[in-house]
């Protein structure tokens, strides 16, 4: 528990797939199993900075599960960084990878640091240094890092560069694996820096299909406006929706009429954020809560769908693009209240699995076309969607608990075939 008595993100994890364990009366071994990360690695190491100083950063890898495959999750490089976010994010990556049918485990990595403070030469060695200092806990077939909050293709690089000049000569051209979301011209690939954004309006196009809904007659608002909700707002623009607000650190806008999004991505571009925006009024966070649509899209950090806000939300939906944006009350009251919540271990499933794609071009040598990334995206969404939309009505459970019910069910099938070691 925190200090105020409430639990913590890992806790919060845990208790979403203990939930579900309920549901389906999972093993008590499996149970003491997932809940906790195989390893947890935490390093502290020295940069000398542009200005002279010397300071000593401390970075985090969780290691959470590998029985399906190599560890894999983002790298996040935000202030709020810390042990117990990063336990949570990897616990959340491991159903995650489940869920979406890839051959992963599930990990996460950060530092606790605002690269917005730094120059981009001080970035590159940290990133450098914090790579050398993981040295042989990551690597392409153990563990493969990926973007994350605060951290890019250019990341990826850099990380993917010093992995590869400290591993043994004979090795440095088969190790691009070790990272996905590299840049395209380093190994990366087409596609990936929108596939979580994407994944995203693929699960809206899924639930209006379920709901008997039009796409095209929805109203959204998206709080977070980064990779994700910039992407996400760019397509479902496309696909007709009207994006009615949108929210970034910066401040939030509104425009009942419908935000013009390209022009909002120009001006973030330029601007380095939301506010400001010609195209649309100035409004509070709350604002965006309680506005009047049909689709709230939470692509920011943990924590922010609180019960206060649930309360005044009057849509119909919450698609969770972020990781964790629910609280548990809100979640509860959002249940009992019949407004439909598509979990983020499903909802935001397009990043790793592009990040699969980009690991199997790999090793294959061979790059794929937009079109061949797009349509295996798609199916493996869908094939996640409709495995959960059977295990809903099945179990006449929430999307959060039938998401988890059916990646329990491939973890555990792994795990009855391999047997526990020894």
């Amino acid at each position: 528990m925190t200090a105020g008595g409430q639990r913590s993100l890992h806790q919060a994890a845990v208790a979403q797939f203990q939930r579900a364990a309920d549901l389906i009366d999972l093993e008590p071994r499996y149970r003491e199993i997932l809940s906790y990360p195989k390893n947890e690695i935490i390093v502290n190491f020295p940069v000398t900075l542009d200005d002279g100083s010397l300071r000593v950063f401390t970075g985090y890898r969780i290691q959470h599960n590998n029985i399906l495959g190599p560890y894999k999750g983002g790298l996040r490089f935000h202030p709020q960084v810390d042990l117990d976010e990063v336990r949570a994010l990897a616990a959340w990556m491991t159903f995650k990878t489940a869920l979406a049918g890839v051959p992963y485990g599930g990990a996460k990595g950060g530092l606790t640091l605002d690269p917005a403070d730094f120059s981009r030469d001080d970035m590159r060695k940290i990133v450098r240094r914090f790579t050398h200092a993981l040295g042989s806990n990551i690597g392409p077939d153990h563990d493969i890092p990926a973007p994350d909050v605060g951290t890019s293709s250019e990341t990826m690089d850099w990380v993917m560069d010093t992995y590869a000049n400290i591993s043994p000569p004979g090795f440095r051209q088969s190790v691009k694996g070790v990272v996905t979301g590299k840049s395209i011209a380093v190994g990366g690939s087409i596609g990936r820096e929108e596939a979580t954004g994407r994944g995203v309006l693929y699960s809206l196009r899924h639930w209006c299909g379920e709901t008997g809904t039009r796409l095209d007659d929805l109203s959204v608002a998206i709080q977070g406006f980064g990779n994700v909700g910039s992407h996400f707002g760019l397509l479902a623009a496309e696909a007709g929706c009207t994006v009615r607000g949108v929210a970034d650190h910066t401040g939030t806008i509104v425009n009942l009429e419908g935000i013009e999004v390209e022009k909002l991505r120009s001006w973030v571009d330029e601007q380095g954020g939301v506010a400001g925006f010609p195209g649309a009024d100035d409004a509070s966070t709350e604002d965006l809560f309680s506005l009047d649509v049909d689709v709230l899209v939470p692509a920011a950090l943990e924590n922010q769908v609180t019960l206060e806000r649930a309360k005044a939300f009057k849509g119909r939906l919450i698609m969770e693009a972020a990781n964790g944006p629910t609280t548990p009350d809100a979640d509860d009251y959002l249940n009992d209240n019949g407004i439909d919540v598509v979990p983020d271990i499903l909802a935001n499933g397009g990043g790793v699995i592009v990040s699969y794609f980009e690991w199997l071009q790999n090793k294959s040598a061979r790059a794929w076309s937009f079109e061949d990334v797009d349509d295996r995206l798609r199916d493996l969404m869908w094939q996640a969607h409709d495995r959960v939309a059977s295990t809903h009505k099945e179990h006449n459970c929430t999307r959060r608990d039938a998401a988890y019910i059916v990646a329990l069910d491939r973890l555990v099938d792994v795990y009855n075939r391999r047997g526990i070691f020894p």
